[in-house]
């Protein structure tokens, strides 16, 4: 778990404490909302690591989240507010520059974190894994 500090509380030692599973939801929803983004896939691994985190999550009572292809890691905790590194593997689309819907995603992303959690965003890590529909005929 990743745990924040709530700076306006009554009592300064309250602790707010914010799940990676919570994160990645966050960070799922979002990515797909980009214009050009298709999906978020999961990469080498991803398959195994899903069924895992939907069984432990059924266990638990909860509704697994949808975060396939996002992974939350704490950034390097000798930085100042280091908080959380994000990866997110996706597909998009051919009719759009690639490079530009990553970049448009690593802002996204950003911003929805930090404005849903509170957790500080050190970077977010894009990895386009398909494009689809490159509207080339042969």
């Amino acid at each position: 778990m990743i745990t924040i500090d709530v700076e306006d509380a009554a009592d300064p030692a309250t602790k707010a404490v914010v799940a990676a599973p919570v994160i990645a939801a966050v960070v799922a929803h979002v990515a797909v909302a980009v214009p050009g983004v298709v999906r978020t896939q999961p990469g080498l691994g991803g398959p195994a690591a899903s069924i895992v985190r939907t069984a432990r999550q059924r266990i638990q009572g909860l509704q697994p989240t949808p975060a396939d292809g996002v992974r939350i890691f704490v950034a390097d905790p000798d930085v100042d507010r280091a908080g959380v590194r994000v990866e997110v593997d996706i597909a998009v689309s051919g009719q759009d520059q690639a490079a530009a819907i990553a970049q448009a995603v690593q802002r996204t992303v950003t911003r929805a974190v930090e404005a849903a959690t509170g957790v500080h965003v050190a970077s977010v890590w894009v990895t386009i894994l398909d494009i689809e529909d490159l509207g080339v005929q042969g």
